[in-house]
């Protein structure tokens, strides 16, 4: 079964930024564009590179370690070397606060 686990309040996530957060053993990123949460793994499938430290381009992610790009829409690859896709959550603001569903 899933549920949302209030993760930080809404502040915690500025316009065209990410931020990393731990849920249990998983480790995910929340960025915002043009207003919308988006939450995905914040480790990188091709080095386990810290994804949240790079470069956010619009709904996409630059993993600064080796380069490769996913959509934090989907999760697909954008730009090798990674070749398999990221966990992509369910995320919400409700009453002042990020929730992820896990």
């Amino acid at each position: 079964m899933t549920t949302y686990t209030t993760v930080g309040p809404s502040e915690a996530v500025g316009e065209g930024a990410a931020k990393a957060f731990q849920i249990g053993d998983d480790a995910i990123a929340v960025a915002r564009v043009d207003g919308a949460l988006y939450a995905f793994a914040d480790v990188c499938s091709h080095r386990r590179c810290t994804l949240s430290t790079g470069e956010l381009h619009g709904l996409s992610i630059s993993c600064e370690c080796h380069g490769s790009v996913f959509s934090i829409e989907t999760g697909a690859v954008e730009n090798p070397p990674a070749t398999e896709p990221i966990a992509i959550y369910a995320v919400r603001e409700q009453d002042g606060q990020i929730q992820v569903e896990v």
